[in-house]
């Protein structure tokens, strides 16, 4: 082989070997591109809006979620989507209401604003606590809370019935409800009568029936109990007002099912009557 082709060949194998290197450096992203195997909430599960809020000329509605959705991005696009949902068809029905026919002009616009907050975590369980306020034109607005229990694992939400083992005898739970409720009541109006399970026009609630979210307390990563969530009218007249009642885990802890049981642990802060002044409920 000549010297001048031997070179040729060289320079060849050279300007391959360069082109194969600079193909590998093209291909693999830049670092700071790479997603972090260690982060929390992806750039593409924080995509999810905080929030929404729109205004009308006949209905104000918002919806405000809380950050700590943001690690469990199945939860936080179901939640969005469902509420935003519902608060559109709100505003709709606004609308319709506001303008029937003979209906006065100089009537208010309506309102819904719902709130999810935070209300405790364990490693397996989520707990979110629900506040709607709504005014549809009545004599005076509304103001509703509700529980969501969301399974980390199973990615579902889950209820009471979940949580204790199948057949379990709640009535002793029932009782420290009906309890703490009339002790609360008695604070509220001391001149109050008291109720009970059958009582009428007002009546304690069964937990089987009545909203719930768990209850913080001094052990991280362990619910301290349930705080169950009682509306106005429920237990009293509406100017009583809705009632959060926390109960003790030391209470139910032989009625918890095995999945679950682990999961609480610890003193709650505070038991029995834990309504949020008006103040911290906003």
């Amino acid at each position: 082989m000549t010297r001048p082709l031997r070179f040729l060949l060289l320079t060849a194998a050279v300007a391959a070997s360069l082109a194969a290197c600079n193909r590998e450096r093209e291909a693999a992203p830049p670092a700071a591109e790479r997603p972090d195997p260690n982060a929390l909430v992806t750039p593409a599960d924080a995509a999810a809006p905080p929030g929404y809020e729109a205004k009308t000329q006949y209905a104000d509605i918002k919806l405000t979620l809380p950050d700590a959705l943001k690690a469990h991005p199945d939860l936080h696009a179901r939640l969005y989507a469902e509420e935003v949902r519902k608060l559109k068809q709100f505003a709709e029905g606004a609308q319709g209401e506001l303008t029937e026919a003979g209906a006065p002009t100089d009537r208010p616009k309506y309102e819904n604003t719902v709130t999810l907050t935070a209300a405790a975590e364990t490693p397996k369980l989520f707990s979110l606590k629900r506040t709607s306020f709504d005014y549809s034109g009545g004599a005076h607005p509304n103001t509703l809370t509700s529980g969501i229990l969301w399974d980390k694992a199973l990615k579902r939400q889950i209820g009471l019935s979940d949580l204790f083992r199948k057949g379990a005898d709640l009535s002793a739970l029932d009782r420290a409800l009906c309890s703490a409720l009339n002790t609360a009541k008695r604070a509220r109006v001391p001149d109050g009568a008291s109720i009970t399970f059958e009582s009428k026009p007002f009546s304690c609630p069964r937990v089987a029936t009545t909203p719930f979210v768990l209850s913080p307390g001094d052990t991280p990563g362990k619910a301290a109990g349930l705080t169950f969530l009682i509306g106005p009218y429920q237990a009293g007249p509406y100017v009583e007002g809705g009632y959060e009642i926390a109960i003790p885990a030391t209470v139910f802890r032989s009625l918890l099912a095995t999945a679950y049981a682990g999961e609480f642990g610890g003193q709650p802060a505070r038991t029995g009557d834990v309504t949020p002044a008006p103040s911290e409920a906003t």
